[in-house]
C-alpha cells in the first residue's frame, strides 16, 4: 500500500503511469482510507503462526482480507502520454475504463466477468467482498472475484483492487464471520504466473501502450519506507 501511495505521487510529478502485481506475505486487512470503525479483535489475529496486519488504503470502501488473492495497482491520470485515450469522466466511467484490462484478460483465460450490484446491506458491511457494487467485478455464479477502489490527487488516479484466487474458508471466517465466505471456483491450471502475463498483455491492449518491467531502486525503497 505505501508503494501504491509513492507511485500515485511519483506521477503526479511527471512519471509514467504504473501497473503493479503483488501479494501479501503475511495475510493482512487492509482498511478503506476512511474505515474507523471495525473490531477490536481484528488488531490480534493470528492464522497459521503469524500475526495478521492491520493496514490502511490510500483509497477508500471497505475492509479487505489479504490471504490467497492477487492485488492489481494502476497509477495513470486524464491525459497520459503514451496512451490511444485518457481516462476522463465520472468516477464510475473511469473504473469501467481501468476495469476493461481486467475484464480482457480473464476473458482470455476463459473467465466471463460481469459488474456486480450492491445491494442495501453495502454501506453497512464492513466486508468489502460481502456484496458487489458497479465497480466490482463477479463471475457468472455471482461470486465476487475482485473488488476495487480508487482515489484521485488532482489529474492521477489510483485503482488498485484484490482479486480472490485461493481464500481461506477458515481466515475468512475467522475474520467476517460464518456467513461472509462464498468459496471461488477457478479452473485448476490457473496459476498466479499465467494470470500476471494475461492481464498485462490484455493492458498493453486495452491501454495502447508498452509495458516495461522496472524493479524499484535501492534509493526508492528508501524513499517509499521513511
Amino acid at each position: 500500500m505505501a508503494i501504491d501511495s509513492w507511485l500515485l505521487k511519483q506521477h503526479q510529478s511527471g512519471h509514467p503511469p504504473a501497473l503493479r502485481f503483488y501479494t501479501w506475505s503475511p495475510p493482512a486487512i487492509s482498511l478503506g482510507y476512511h474505515q474507523h470503525k471495525y473490531p477490536e479483535y481484528w488488531q490480534h489475529l493470528v492464522w497459521q503462526g503469524e500475526k495478521v496486519d492491520l493496514v490502511r488504503r490510500p483509497t477508500g470502501g471497505r475492509a479487505v482480507l489479504h490471504q490467497g488473492d492477487l492485488t492489481y495497482a494502476v497509477v495513470t491520470s486524464g491525459v497520459t502520454s503514451g496512451m490511444t485515450s485518457g481516462f476522463v469522466g465520472s468516477r464510475v466511467q473511469v473504473y469501467q475504463k481501468i476495469c476493461e484490462f481486467l475484464i480482457q484478460g480473464w476473458r482470455s483465460l476463459g473467465i466471463q466477468l460481469q459488474y456486480g450490484t450492491a445491494g442495501r446491506g453495502y454501506i453497512h458491511n464492513p466486508n468489502c467482498f460481502g456484496t458487489a457494487t458497479g465497480a466490482d467485478l463477479i463471475l457468472p455464479d455471482g461470486t465476487k472475484l475482485i473488488g476495487s477502489a480508487q482515489v484521485r490527487r488532482g489529474g492521477a488516479i489510483l485503482q488498485h483492487g484484490s482479486i480472490r484466487l485461493q481464500p481461506s474458508a477458515e481466515l475468512f471466517t475467522q475474520v467476517f464471520g460464518t456467513e461472509s465466505f462464498s468459496p471461488v471456483h477457478l479452473p485448476q491450471n490457473l496459476d498466479i504466473e499465467k494470470i500476471i502475463v494475461a492481464l498485462i498483455a490484455a493492458a498493453e491492449d486495452c491501454f495502447g501502450m508498452e509495458l516495461e518491467v522496472q524493479p524499484l531502486s535501492e534509493s526508492e525503497w528508501e524513499a517509499i519506507l521513511t
